[in-house]
């Protein structure tokens, strides 16, 4: 009798190889997001916290909204099966969903700079604290549909109206992925309080799988009842 040939050995089998593996898939995603993001960090470094710079700040943030959907749409490739060429699917992703990504990103980031202005600005005018409070109520809303909306339009082909409404839909019918998103913002926001805004930025593909993982409710109730 032939002795049977050896099986082949996936790569990630093992312990340490898993390890590496996943170690190597952050690095990859964390260039590629700070790679495809560049032109707006470089001009967020830039600016003053100011809010005069708002604007500025806003337009920075343009190229990060395709970044961050490649980045969950690579991270969600990955974790159903790692390989060896993670750059792959990153760059797939970003082909499929940068243009239905910025359809309602830009948007956003119009509205939360004016939000943002009437915020810092409110206390100048009488009355102004209930204004401002208004509009960091409606910036809070806001990030939670757009952390929402990034995770649909990353994984699933849906109409720009179809994202937004499911995306304001889950804030409520999921409050398991509303928390976890809101402690995400206390971290970030943290981070730039107490340390440097390199922090998030740096971290910025771990914050993307955080983000991804919280929105598991989300994903579940998409798959089972809105998407074939």
């Amino acid at each position: 009798m032939t002795a049977a040939a050896p099986q082949r050995r996936e790569a990630g089998e093992g312990v340490l190889s898993r390890g590496a593996l996943a170690v190597y898939h952050v690095l990859v995603y964390q260039g590629l997001l700070l790679l495809t993001a560049s032109p707006g960090i470089a001009l967020l470094l830039t600016l003053r916290a100011d809010a005069s710079n708002l604007p500025l700040a806003a337009l920075a943030a343009v190229p990060l909204g395709p970044a961050l959907a490649a980045t969950l749409f690579a991270w969600r490739r990955a974790l159903q099966e790692p390989s060896l060429q993670p750059a792959r699917p990153f760059w797939r992703g970003y082909r499929l969903n940068a243009l239905p990504v910025l359809l309602w990103w830009v948007p956003a980031l119009g509205v939360a700079t004016v939000l943002g202005i009437n915020a810092t600005g409110a206390s100048a005018v009488p009355g102004g604290e209930v204004l401002g409070a208004i509009a960091v109520v409606l910036l809070v809303l806001l990030l939670l549909i757009a952390a929402n909306a990034l995770v649909i339009t990353a994984l699933y082909s849906l109409r720009t109206r179809d994202v937004l409404r499911l995306a304001a839909y889950y804030i409520v019918r999921s409050p398991r992925t509303t928390v976890a998103t809101l402690a995400l913002a206390v971290v970030i926001g943290g981070s730039l309080v107490f340390l440097t805004e390199l922090v998030p930025i740096l971290i910025s593909a771990l914050l993307a799988l955080a983000l991804l993982h919280g929105a598991r409710p989300i994903r579940s109730d998409i798959e089972e009842n809105f998407v074939s």
